[in-house]
């Protein structure tokens, strides 16, 4: 691993740990469909599955969804092969992405749908890997924008 893209594997890496253990604890404590408020009618852990993509989008497109993430995954190591002198703010960008779009890759993968548990009841039910790649891409046009 090059010393240029230590932040990246390093954010990837605790990003893809903490949403596997979230989703883990969740699937373990909670029943499918089952709803805890932690803040009373503001943040809810609800177990739920969700076979498309953010919001609920392409449900059933679960074959397109993980090509689309092997792709996303290979763009970013192509990227750092590529690059040769990263800012610090775009590798931790890069890292966001790379380990949420790992994280979800791997639900795909293992269990065919997404376990999301993140409920702010005015808002789609999300998990740490949506939270990571929705940073990442706000990241990414913020970078974008000033160049």
């Amino acid at each position: 691993m090059a010393k240029k893209n230590i932040v990246v594997f390093s954010a990837s890496l605790l990003i893809l740990f903490l949403d596997q253990l979230t989703k883990f604890l969740i699937k373990k404590n909670l029943q499918l469909g089952e709803s805890v408020p932690a803040i009373k009618n503001i943040l809810h852990i609800t177990y739920v599955t969700n076979t498309g993509s953010a919001f609920g989008l392409f449900r059933g497109f679960n074959i397109f969804l993980i090509f689309f993430s092997v792709i996303v995954v290979f763009t970013i190591f192509y990227l750092l092969w590529k690059l040769k002198n990263i800012e610090r703010l775009l590798q931790f960008a890069f890292g966001l992405l790379l380990g949420g779009t790992m994280g979800n890759l791997a639900d795909r993968l293992i269990y065919g749908a997404v376990t999301d548990f993140i409920d702010f009841r005015i808002w789609p039910v999300f998990n740490v890997a949506d939270s990571a790649v929705t940073v990442s891409i706000f990241l990414l046009i913020v970078i974008m924008w000033k160049k």
